[in-house]
């Protein structure tokens, strides 16, 4: 079947593989040759995984900038050599942290906050992932970035273990939000465990479990792909006239009655297109679904 398999696939990951396996197996059942996703867990953590296959690869890119939303748990106390709870524990602390106290501690982390990323982090440094230093027992210098916690609820808390709701920009590192929470407290902490629950638009109530996708027939797997455009659900659209249409598939520019910027582009027939950019009056195209 190959790349005639294309679309969106909403798949809940389970802790423990790695987000490219879980990738790889629902790739292999729904027989796409090609396959990639909009942002990678790491193994501990599950949740939803936003997958792309076939012609949908070419806007997996649209969602780098999304939103995301966690549910996490943080084990006050403790201090691990990763930030989670697959690393080693550094250091052990008595916790007297009131509820009232973790709120408190919460509030000074909403808004727009500084990180410092963790060096078991796949960003790289002189062209080496920081994990690859962090496993030789190197540390870096690493700048700090800006991100957005735009929502940080406690949804539960025993004395030692945190639940938090947390929605936040691209680029933010919920096991280091976790550390720096636990250092505003003095006692230290880590995340123990973390799930995905939204990626821009689409939320983990849409998203099937592996095995399930597997206990399906095919054109039942096949079923639950989203169209690619659903990736571009908050991009302006526009649709073009027949003759317009022709031009735009063939890679040509097209006049345009249209304020410049990126557009999910659709033809005469309703049909998705592509992806262009409007400039000066004209729509150039900047990626095309292949014509079947």
């Amino acid at each position: 079947m190959g790349d005639a398999v294309s679309g969106v696939l909403l798949l809940d990951k389970p802790s423990g593989p790695s987000s490219n396996a879980v990738l790889q197996r629902a790739r292999r059942l729904l027989g796409a040759t090609r396959a990639g996703h909009t942002g990678t867990l790491d193994p501990l953590a599950s949740g939803l995984l936003v997958i792309t296959l076939g012609e949908a690869t070419k806007f997996s890119g649209s969602l780098l900038d999304a939103d995301k939303a966690y549910r996490a748990r943080v084990k006050l106390g403790e201090r691990t050599a990763t930030g989670d709870a697959e690393g080693a524990i550094l250091s052990r602390s008595d916790v007297a942290v009131s509820e009232s106290v973790l709120r408190a501690a919460l509030e000074r982390f909403r808004g727009e906050i500084e990180q410092v990323p963790p060096m078991y982090a796949a960003l790289k440094h002189e062209g080496r992932p920081l994990y690859s230093y962090a496993r030789r027992g190197e540390s870096v210098e690493r700048a700090p970035r800006r991100v957005a916690i735009r929502r940080l609820d406690l949804e539960g808390f025993d004395g030692t273990t945190a639940s938090l709701f947390v929605e936040c920009s691209k680029g933010t590192y919920i096991r280091v939000l976790a550390e720096d929470i636990g250092e505003a407290l003095g006692c230290g902490a880590h995340l123990r465990a973390l799930e995905r629950v939204s990626v821009g638009p689409f939320a983990l109530d849409r998203s099937i479990e592996l095995d399930a996708l597997e206990a399906m027939a095919p054109p039942e797997r096949r079923g639950r792909l989203l169209p690619p455009q659903s990736l571009l659900d908050a991009w302006p659209r526009f649709r073009l006239g027949e003759d317009s249409t022709a031009k735009f598939r063939q890679g040509r520019a097209v006049p345009i009655d249209l304020g410049d910027g990126s557009v999910a582009v659709f033809g005469d027939d309703e049909a998705f297109l592509g992806t262009g950019e409007v400039s000066g009056g004209k729509l150039q195209p900047k990626r095309l679904i292949a014509r079947s």
